[in-house]
């Protein structure tokens, strides 16, 4: 694991993104899409659900009118890097539960990382912020 040092780190202090930490699958996309809140910043719509973990989860939707591939590529790694960063500053639910975050990305001139954490946090916290409003709880499946 590559040391990460930057803005915000104390020494020593690492950031990870782990397998755990990702929206994996169709169905776990469409779930998010489908629990219908989300909130804008710049390029960026951060689509959220209560997951009932004990942590957030990221995922990507970076569709091709964003650029070619190594455009699209870099735009996920700024992504998952802002993620790693403001990942703490994100609420957790009022039951302990972590959120799926799922960042769609439209076509945007390039901009640095700290203006994508910037974008990532609030639409975060927004999205959040509105899911809490509802009173919607962390099980994902209540019937």
């Amino acid at each position: 694991m590559r040391r990460l040092e930057g803005v915000g780190l104390g020494m020593g202090e690492r950031l990870f993104y782990r397998k755990r930490h990702r929206v994996k699958g169709s169905d776990e996309f469409a779930a998010v899409f489908a629990f219908k809140v989300r909130k804008s910043r710049g390029a960026m719509t951060v689509f959220a659900m209560p997951n009932g973990l004990g942590e957030h989860r990221l995922g990507l939707s970076v569709g091709r009118k964003v650029g070619n591939a190594v455009v699209r590529g870099k735009v996920k790694r700024m992504i998952r890097e802002a993620f790693r960063h403001e990942r703490e500053n994100v609420p957790m639910g009022a039951d302990g539960c972590g959120y799926d975050l799922v960042v769609a990305v439209r076509r945007h001139e390039p901009v640095g990382l700290d203006v994508w954490r910037e974008w990532f946090a609030g639409a975060a916290r927004a999205a959040v912020r509105v899911v809490e409003k509802r009173g919607e709880s962390g099980g994902v499946d209540e019937k």
